[in-house]
């Protein structure tokens, strides 16, 4: 079945940097949109980057334009996020997902078919 399994997530201090991984199984991301969302308590779930792998298309929501960095390896089946600059802000249980549709726009949770069981981020000093 497909699945997308997540690691990486922990504590880091304000300012500073932390990968994302999640594994793809049971397909491959190419022809597939991935986008990466979080949800942080008492907030509702917001994309932060999505792409497209077949083109390199990539979109980014304002608040971390310029810190998060979404990307894949195509031998590893993986994506993965790059976040640098880390803010408090940014607490969340990061979540990634992928759909072979999209219909609006990639940053839209509710276009997903694929989700990832969610990795927590803290960012505290």
């Amino acid at each position: 079945q497909e699945q997308l399994v997540e690691s990486g997530g922990g504590v880091v201090q304000p300012g500073g940097s932390l990968r994302l991984s999640c594994a793809a199984s049971g397909f491959t991301l190419d022809d597939h949109y991935i986008g990466w969302f979080r949800q942080a308590p008492g907030k509702e779930r917001e994309g932060v980057v999505c792409m497209k792998s077949s083109d390199g298309y990539t979109d980014a929501a304002d608040s971390v334009k310029g810190r998060f960095t979404i990307s894949r390896d195509n031998a590893k089946n993986t994506v993965y996020l790059q976040m640098s600059s880390l803010k408090p802000d940014d607490t969340a249980v990061y979540y990634c997902a992928t759909t072979r549709y999209m219909f609006t726009h990639c940053r839209r949770a509710l276009e997903y078919d694929t989700w990832g069981q969610g990795t927590q981020v803290t960012v505290s000093s």
